[in-house]
């Protein structure tokens, strides 16, 4: 039976990504024109959302900074459920049930690295992008490394953004066409043009609403599959007496072996900085941080996307289960009904909902909310980070009429940039959720690396990082290239069993394919030269080798050329140096009524030319005392008032 379940997954790897699936069973599921409406109907909501927050009128006139922050005015909900939805795009929807089909319940550990994530983010990150009142989050690494370190961080970002997404549009347009029938460049282009719309004359505001609305989606998917597909296999306690024989209720695996794919420890330390570098420094989220109306907001909305998140993986690997109790006895891939693991999803919501149109249409539209949420929101990160760290310094004379036409033309040009990538994308031949994952780790792993060594190691300079983040990216990227080109076999994966015993019929083509695959040349070349171990680690530790290694690296090239002097860092730049920066809100209120730099929150207590842009008389300088006083006084009134509701 193990042997059965390795050929079908090597199968996987050998054929062709838009390979057409063969079996007759398939093409007799599809979607109906109820099905299709249900689709229909959310991506018109999607664009409805789109067209009313550009006709929205917001208090004060438009611009770029409203178009990539909402105004700044967002409250914990709206956010955290945005940055829940942006993450958990198509690729989670359709990858993390066929993950925990072949690997088991264990995938459920994810959420504990996701939250240790959210906890590091709110704590350490947040506090520091807010506090500076950047847009670009490579502004930081501009400020404490100067401005080629911030062109470097943008460059890696849209570089990572730009594959990532590709991947997201991609994927699901092949999957939904060898599940349904639906064209795959029709779905893919309508998905990349709707996106790219409502980005586009939405902004911000567009992209977090509409985000909202697709979350919601999402969950309401997942709950009507996990609900059929319980009843169809018999109850709850069936399912888990299914998956119990089966060896998916597998929570004990403690193993610290690098090469299994999933364990408690490469979700716990490996996932963690997967998603840490997603969200502790990534563009796409910091924008929504930054969106809050306080940073108190920002961090609470962490912890409402740390629900969310585990709502969606956990409900997508129960699906997964689910699907193993109904398909213990009759594995579909290995029986030739479809040709890729990415393809579970689709093809068991087709099969348990075959007699109720509208619920594969709502799964199609779970699907495509999540590619959605990620496309807009990727679109929207791009265009900020384009305009704050390449052209602002050149537009310095222009309107903000002119700088917001811009910054719109801008998220067209990337959309239109993503649809690009999704068509190359399908030269990679690797599943959506490693692929996407892998991404992430070598490109934003080294960038994490900088963030971390300029808010926490003082003693880093311009070299030091620099010479980080190339070694860094250089491992992480050979890393990536030979797993690709050799991968690991399903044994030292750890992928379960399964079986096809109870199948009526196993597909002739799909065998005499697998038979081709097997051929055991390709484990003994990469065997010789002593690579496999390397190359067999579990795409999870990706992004903890490039960001380790660039920390390692940074600090010893820092100190061997010269550590940075702790006193010529500005306010504000490292971690535990915010309480220089927390009067800034205070000092923003009087913009207004002088001309005073911001600088005099610093804990000194004799003015001079260099901190006051006015010369101000005695009387002007008590006057202005006596007024952050009385303000501050304010402030701590309206917090013991809060403080005697809560």
């Amino acid at each position: 039976m193990q042997d059965t379940c390795f050929s079908s997954y090597r199968t996987y790897h050998g054929m062709a990504r838009g390979k057409e699936v063969q079996d007759s069973t398939m093409d007799r599921l599809g979607f109906s024109l109820v099905d299709y409406a249900v689709f229909a109907a959310m991506l018109g909501v999607s664009v409805a959302i789109g067209l009313f927050q550009s006709l929205r009128k917001t208090p004060g006139p438009s611009s770029v900074d409203n178009f990539f922050t909402g105004g700044r005015g967002f409250s914990a909900v709206p956010v955290g459920l945005s940055l829940c939805a942006s993450f958990m795009s198509a690729v989670q929807v359709l990858g993390v049930p066929s993950e925990a089909y072949l690997y088991g319940f264990k995938f459920l550990y994810m959420c504990l690295g996701q939250s240790l994530n959210s906890l590091i983010t709110a704590v350490f990150f947040v506090p520091v992008f807010y506090r500076l009142k950047i847009t670009s989050s490579s502004q930081y690494l501009g400020l404490r490394f100067g401005r080629g370190m911030q062109l470097l961080g943008s460059l890696q970002f849209i570089v990572a953004t730009l594959l990532y997404t590709g991947i997201v549009i991609f994927a699901p347009a092949v999957i939904m066409n060898q599940a349904t029938g639906l064209n795959m460049w029709a779905s893919l282009f309508s998905s990349g043009i709707i996106c790219t719309f409502y980005t586009t004359v939405g902004g911000m505001k567009a992209v977090i609403w509409t985000d909202v609305f697709q979350i919601v989606v999402m969950l309401f998917g997942f709950i009507a599959i996990y609900i059929q597909g319980t009843v169809l296999a018999g109850g709850p306690a069936r399912v888990l007496e299914i998956a119990y024989n089966g060896s998916r209720i597998n929570f004990n695996d403690f193993g610290i072996d690098p090469q299994q794919r999933y364990s408690f420890w490469s979700f716990t330390v490996g996932g963690t900085m997967v998603w840490l570098s997603m969200y502790g420094a990534n563009q796409a989220q910091v924008q929504r941080y930054i969106s809050c109306r306080t940073e108190r907001q920002a961090q609470l909305a962490l912890l409402v996307n740390q629900v969310g998140l585990c709502l969606i993986v956990s409900s997508a690997a129960t699906c997964g289960i689910v699907m193993f109790a109904l398909y213990s006895t009759c594995d579909p891939l290995t029986a030739g009904k479809i040709s890729a693991p990415d393809q579970y999803m689709p093809y068991m919501v087709l099969d348990i909902f075959r007699n109720h149109p509208g619920f594969p249409g709502l799964f199609l539209a779970c699907a495509y909310s999540g590619t959605l949420s990620t496309v807009s929101t990727s679109i929207n990160a791009m265009a900020a980070v384009t305009m704050e760290d390449v052209m602002k310094p050149w537009l310095i004379a222009a309107s903000q009429r002119k700088q917001l036409l811009l910054s719109k033309s801008l998220s067209l040009f990337y959309g239109l940039g993503c649809i690009t990538m999704a068509a190359l994308s399908s030269l990679l031949d690797w599943g959506v959720l490693q692929g996407s994952f892998t991404v992430m780790g070598v490109v934003n792993g080294p960038l994490l690396g900088a963030f971390v060594l300029g808010m926490f190691v003082p003693a880093t300079n311009k070299l030091g990082v620099f010479s980080g983040v190339a070694v860094g990216f250089c491992l992480s990227l050979w890393l990536a290239i030979g797993s690709t080109i050799y991968p690991p076999t399903p044994q030292v994966m750890g992928v379960l069993p399964t079986s096809d015993s109870q199948c009526l019929a196993i597909n002739s083509t799909l065998n005499g394919t697998a038979a081709l695959v097997q051929s055991p040349s390709i484990n003994e070349d990469y065997g010789q030269f002593g690579l496999q171990s390397i190359y067999s680690i579990s795409y999870l530790y990706f992004g903890a080798l490039s960001t380790s290694t660039v920390m390692l690296v940074g600090v010893a090239v820092s100190y061997i050329t010269g550590p940075t002097k702790k006193d010529s860092i500005g306010p504000g730049l490292l971690w535990w140096n915010l309480e220089e920066k927390k009067c800034d809100a205070s000092c923003q209120n009087l913009k207004e009524e002088t001309t005073v730099s911001i600088l005099p929150c610093k804990k000194t207590h004799e003015p001079s030319s260099s901190t006051l842009s006015l010369t101000l008389s005695l009387t002007q300088i008590n006057t202005l005392l006596n007024y952050v006083s009385s303000l501050y006084s304010h402030f701590d009134q309206v917090h013991d008032h809060r403080s005697s509701k809560n």
